[in-house]
């Protein structure tokens, strides 16, 4: 086997030819590279069951994203002599098969830490270090090895922001110019026998075309992401001056932030590439925001997450994961699924739940509200059915930031100030008082007027009538009393901080559901009947 002449380049992320190691290395001293990209099941074999039209793991809008990314991929490799071979089947298993049959002597991938890509990974390389095959398997997805953090920690993740950046100080490639061109691939060898594709459509992959009326605006792919973050980079006054936690989470039109981060989570954009784009800005102006608020800083987010995400067993789960609080959340399904499906009568929250359905992505402050509504603020739903959806609907949902961001959301972990909570009602309103973004997402509340649009159900019937949206026929009542919910949210969360501290963290199902029976039973004994009816769920 390690006659070998050519190189196999196994894409998953890392979908771009600029700031690429581990395709440079494939063609470097080599005849032959054979880029491959494995359509795997465990993401894209279309699921019939699932709450939205997609795969089990994947709504449509991500699986779409990604093949535009794939076809971009496919005609950037063309122009250089080469193309994108793309094959079916579980990845590991496609993997040694392509090993066995085509004549290579390395084996070159981006180094990915998703559990799921670790296991993966581990069969390959024991595969082919066993057939004497050389594996290059370079850390381009993120800006620093996240072990390396961890390492210098003594073994541990740093658990704050700010411990994170003194660790990790300036990347070690920093210094010196990344390498964003290729000026060719060697061509492609004889496949054998392996049944090559194109880069399948939609339909090809047996989902209809028809499925959802509205598609993201998004196209996937590393020219448009090239494309955006030019556009971003053109305005170098709002690059520096950049803050995170402003913005507009109701803009829909221009949007507010740089939408790069479906980009950033295919890799179809480089995070080094960017963090040195960003840093060349700063050098040419007076003053520029800094850390953690500025654009530089989000990248530094994505890190510290992607460290924190590494080093922490169970970090996607509440049980057995360390750094997090073990709450008694609610397990009610009819409250999520009026909270997924944008029932939950709070026009805002159901405005920005149907933009991530049809668009695949929302402003961060917009995903912040409908996170904190679904758990510490309003509804009490466990933060990782939440999530769940996320990962399903959101096109830049990826492993870590999706799970770090509930985990902080939800006051589990990261951030413990629970009585802070995004008001259902007045934190739109703030941005929008018109509530143009809500008009936009629920067409059913397009003529209500101003004063009501962010609380129909309290718009008198005559006005509820002319507007054409009768509450609780056209439009749903409210499924819980924001007051009433967030008061008691408030309750339970003070009471889960108090177990969490007197058992030093170690909390059994045993404690979790006594606290919750102690809990109910305090509510019967408060609650007059009537006011408990109402904070049942709305049909």
């Amino acid at each position: 086997m390690s006659s070998g002449s050519g190189s196999l380049m196994w894409f998953r992320k890392g979908l771009r030819i600029h700031d690429n190691p581990a395709l440079e290395y494939a063609s470097r001293g080599t005849t032959r590279v054979y880029p491959l990209f494995v359509i795997d099941p465990h993401y894209m074999e279309p699921d019939p069951n699932a709450f939205s039209p997609g795969s089990t793991r994947a709504g449509i809008n991500r699986i779409r994203f990604l093949l535009d990314s794939l076809a971009d991929l496919d005609s950037s490799l063309k122009k250089l002599g080469s193309r994108l071979l793309v094959l079916k089947g579980e990845p590991s298993q496609v993997l040694i098969r392509c090993l066995n049959e085509w004549d290579v002597k390395k084996l070159c991938f981006e180094y990915d830490t998703d559990p799921y890509y670790q296991a993966l990974d581990n069969k390959v390389k024991n595969y082919a270090s066993a057939a004497g095959i050389e594996v290059f398997s370079p850390v381009s997805h993120t800006l620093f090895n996240p072990a390396d953090i961890i390492e210098k920690n003594g073994g541990r993740p740093p658990l704050t922001y700010q411990a994170f950046l003194k660790l990790a100080g300036e990347p070690s490639w920093a210094s010196s110019p990344l390498s964003v061109e290729l000026s060719s691939v060697p061509p492609v060898g004889d496949v054998g026998t392996c049944e090559i594709s194109q880069v399948p459509t939609l339909k090809e992959l047996g989902y209809e075309e028809e499925d959802q009326d509205e598609f993201t605006p998004f196209r996937g792919g590393e020219s448009e992401a090239l494309r955006r973050l030019r556009e971003s980079l053109s305005d170098k006054e709002w690059v520096a001056n950049f803050e995170k936690p402003k913005g507009d989470p109701s803009a829909y039109k221009k949007l507010a932030t740089t939408v790069l981060s479906p980009y950033l989570k295919f890799g179809c954009l480089s995070s080094r590439y960017f963090y040195q784009c960003l840093k060349d800005v700063y050098k040419n102006v007076k003053r520029h925001t800094s850390p953690p608020v500025s654009l530089v800083g989000q990248l530094l987010w994505r890190e510290f997450f992607y460290t924190v995400a590494f080093g922490t067993p169970n970090f996607d789960k509440m049980k057995g994961n360390k750094i997090c609080k073990q709450i008694p959340w609610n397990d009610d399904d009819k409250l999520l699924a009026a909270w997924r499906e944008a029932r939950t009568g709070y026009p805002w929250i159901d405005a920005i739940m149907v933009q991530l359905r049809k668009w695949g992505w929302m402003h961060h402050l917009a995903r912040h509200s409908v996170a904190c509504f679904l758990t510490r603020g309003d509804l009490f739903v466990h933060w990782e059915k939440g999530r769940d959806v996320f990962e399903r609907l959101l096109i830049d949902s990826d492993w870590t930031i999706n799970n770090g961001n509930w985990l902080w959301l939800s006051c589990s972990s990261f951030f413990y100030q629970y009585n802070r909570i995004y008001s259902p009602i007045s934190f739109g309103k703030k941005y929008d008082p018109n509530g143009n973004y809500i008009r936009h997402f629920l067409p059913i509340l397009k003529d209500m007027p101003k004063e009501y649009i962010y609380e129909p159900w309290t718009a008198p019937l005559s006005v509820q009538t002319k507007a054409k949206c009768i509450i609780g026929r056209d439009y749903p009542k409210p499924v819980v009393s924001h007051d009433t919910a967030s008061k008691e949210c408030k309750k339970k969360m003070g009471e889960a901080y108090a177990l969490n501290q007197r058992l030093n963290g170690v909390v059994s199902e045993e404690d979790l559901r006594k606290l919750r029976r102690k809990s109910d039973e305090v509510d019967e004994e408060q609650e007059p009947k009537p006011r408990r009816l109402r904070q049942k769920l709305i049909k």
